[in-house]
């Protein structure tokens, strides 16, 4: 954790990640701050990073995104080359949601949602596999979300 954030930039920052829409009112009676220092503390942790951006948290189920799927990707070859061609695919896929670079057996884990099994499917055999830096992909269809990411934890200093 920066050494430059107090105990009131802190508590701006787990107020405005559970909602980004406060007024910088609304948000001066949760953390006693008057508004103008809101304001200003608000505009410095956006202009030194710590706030990157305000996007609204969708339904994927009500938009028809019913399928959620982590897929697991092993690369055909392991250079920086085949590496930047993988990333450049994923970054073009609006269906990858996540992807995360790994250590361990598979190389890469995408968080996807589709529509269904028929989009699944198409994904997977006319996106991903046909792509030259991929050798092998593993699926696993989501059952159950347990826990959806709602925040970083930010600690809070004792005193």
């Amino acid at each position: 954790m920066d050494e430059q954030l107090d105990k009131l930039d802190l508590r701006l920052l787990e107020e405005l990640q559970k909602d980004g829409r406060l007024t910088n009112n609304e948000l001066g009676e949760r953390i006693a701050l008057s508004p103008s220092q809101c304001s200003r503390r608000r505009t410095r942790l956006e202009a030194e990073g710590y706030i990157r951006s305000y996007q609204a948290n969708l339904d994927r189920q009500r938009l028809g995104l019913d399928m959620l799927v982590v897929i697991s990707v092993t690369l055909a070859t392991h250079n920086r080359d085949n590496a930047r061609r993988f990333s450049q695919l994923i970054n073009g896929l609006p269906e990858v949601l996540e992807a995360y670079a790994l250590t361990g057996e598979m190389d890469y884990h995408l968080k996807v949602a589709t529509r269904g099994l028929t989009d699944l499917s198409r994904f997977v055999n006319d996106v991903l596999l046909p792509h030259e830096s991929v050798q092998h992909v593993k699926t696993a269809i989501v059952l159950d979300t347990l826990k959806t990411f709602e925040g970083f934890p930010i600690p809070l200093p004792q005193g």
